[in-house]
């Protein structure tokens, strides 16, 4: 499938949704391509799982920001890879860095310069130690097995408009008050 028809199908997506996320996060290695960075050389070409690209876009012309949570111990290749593909100038943050922590300080990071609420973000990664690490914090998040593709796309709109609609019938029925939840309306 095109990048152009991947787009169609993910803006056709998100328009089912009344409410989506304001920031869409990506880890690079084995979310968005299909390998570490560390082991591959700058000289090389890059691709990204088939959906990636498409997905990306959708993201861009629904007026969603998206962001990159990459651990790794060769931040410039992954600079460099995002630069081949033409991809740099779509994140509104890249924060590319190694860490012994989960991705909380990435997040963390993230939040200071978007100022996106955690539980206005929607993350997809391949390691269950960093979605666990990061749900706690608020953030909607999806484990990936084999990158991000469209499947995994609709599973974390699904379940970021789950997790608010019961935030809202908790505030709504007067139990104790969630914070406040910024969204993005999902209109076309």
């Amino acid at each position: 499938m095109g990048d152009e028809k991947v787009k169609d199908e993910a803006l056709q997506m998100m328009g089912m949704f009344q409410v989506l996320p304001r920031l869409v996060v990506f880890d690079l290695d084995y979310t968005l391509w299909p390998f570490y960075c560390e082991c591959r050389s700058k000289r090389e070409m890059p691709s990204l799982y088939p959906h990636a690209k498409g997905i990306l876009y959708a993201l861009k012309d629904k007026g969603i920001d998206v962001a990159i949570a990459s651990r790794s111990p060769t931040p410039d290749i992954g600079k460099t890879f995002l630069e081949k593909l033409s991809l740099k100038s779509m994140f509104v943050a890249q924060e590319i860095f190694s860490s012994w922590s989960h991705k909380t300080e990435h997040f963390q990071r993230i939040h200071s310069r978007t100022g996106v609420p955690f539980n206005s973000m929607l993350f997809f990664d391949d390691e269950d130690r960093n979605i666990e690490a990061v749900s706690k914090m608020g953030v909607t998040s999806i484990l990936v097995g084999n990158g991000v593709n469209l499947g995994a796309f609709r599973q974390g709109l699904a379940k970021f408009s789950e997790i608010l609609m019961r935030l809202r019938r908790i505030s709504r029925d007067g139990a104790q008050s969630s914070p406040k939840m910024q969204i993005h309306l999902g209109r076309s």
